[in-house]
């Protein structure tokens, strides 16, 4: 019997540990979950031209004895100051010309440069990428002037309808405040991606990026043969002619498909429409056949404006201007800690998955 009360009271001990433990973590995820969606990350800016001036200063160590150092640095000095007093003498001539303020300060020379800020969206096919860029965009227009810049590196073969029409309505905030908006396209701008691409005032497209594919596609299994042929009967109950026309389970009508392929053909002539709108100067029925081309191809169709590398435009951004890339990063949850991220990383297996296949009819040669 003392054997029994002594186990009972062990068991008991036991148990109030673990209903504690989970209760505490109750009580945390609970907090956690009712965190404002702008405290579940922070945002980061790294400074462009530091980094070159970085590797300038390591490359000309290695390259040059201290003798030839010191005279670089000389000659860097003057060149600095002659560049100083040539703002000065402009920020003068704008005062006097009503063209600004033109303090004769070099702070205030220093505050009216030029500023880039960099953005780069990878999409996938659900346009995820947009959730990081809404935050980067909203940090960036409490500081952007209409005298600064915003450069999206774009990547993407495209995707969701609506999902790509949001990420294009993040890039038409940048417009709507009258801030430049340049797109620079290394790999791939298509379908979605180009949708993205033809807010911007001027794209950048890398010589062999793929771009275009102006056009809207839809595909799925149907699997009512097999159904059939093991006798498993599949209903489906709607309200309403078109709640649901074509299905993946069930016999499609010559009528469902119909009204598929016409609910295709309107995206499409709305595709067309943010296009023009955008690029009034392009041969849109010609372009807007699905077909997609290389930049130096697609510079001719004037579905881009000059072709070069999104380092080349930076670099040469660099020599007038302060560059800044701006970039939101995710603070993991409790939950994710806790092992919930197995969810999110078999959905973004799959979201990959259907990403990679997505991009092979992009794919050229």
């Amino acid at each position: 019997m003392e054997f029994l009360a002594e186990y009972g009271i062990f068991l008991l001990k036991a148990l109030t540990i673990v209903v504690s433990i989970v209760l505490v973590i109750a009580g945390v995820a609970a907090v956690s979950g009712k965190q404002k969606p702008n405290h579940d990350g922070f945002i980061t800016v790294n400074k462009v031209n530091d980094d070159l001036d970085d590797y300038k200063e390591i490359l000309e160590e290695n390259l040059y004895d201290k003798d030839e150092l010191k005279e670089l640095e000389k000659a860097r000095d003057k060149e600095d100051k002659e560049k100083v007093k040539a703002e000065k003498a402009k920020a003068k001539a704008d005062k006097k010309a009503g063209k600004g303020a033109g303090e004769d300060d070099v702070d205030t020379v220093e505050m009216i440069k030029k500023r880039v800020f960099v953005l780069d969206f990878d999409g996938d096919i659900k346009a995820s990428a947009a959730d990081f860029m809404r935050e980067e965009i909203t940090a960036i227009l409490t500081m952007a002037r209409k005298e600064d810049e915003v450069v999206v590196r774009l990547e993407s073969g495209g995707g969701m309808v609506h999902s790509y029409g949001l990420a294009s309505s993040q890039l038409q905030r940048i417009k709507d405040k009258g801030i430049p908006l340049t797109v620079c396209i290394d790999k791939v701008a298509a379908s979605g991606g180009y949708m993205m691409a033809c807010i911007a005032d001027k794209i950048v497209s890398a010589p062999f990026a793929i771009v275009g594919s102006i056009g809207v596609v839809a595909q799925l299994p149907n699997f009512s043969r097999l159904l059939k042929k093991h006798d498993v009967d599949f209903e489906m109950f709607t309200a309403g002619e078109y709640k649901r026309t074509v299905t993946m389970f069930g016999h499609n009508s010559a009528k469902a498909k119909d009204k598929f392929r016409e609910d295709l053909e309107e995206t499409h002539v709305l595709f067309k429409n943010h296009v023009t709108r955008f690029r009034p100067g392009l041969n849109i029925e010609e372009v807007a056949t699905g077909d997609t081309w290389y930049g130096q191809d697609a510079l001719e169709n004037k579905l881009v404006d000059q072709l070069g590398t999104s380092d080349d435009y930076l670099v040469a951004a660099c020599n007038d201007a302060d560059v800044f890339e701006v970039s939101y990063e995710f603070k993991k949850s409790l939950q994710e800690k806790l092992g919930f991220a197995v969810q999110m990383g078999v959905e973004k297996a799959a979201t990959r998955f259907l990403t990679i296949m997505n991009a092979q009819t992009h794919t050229k040669g």
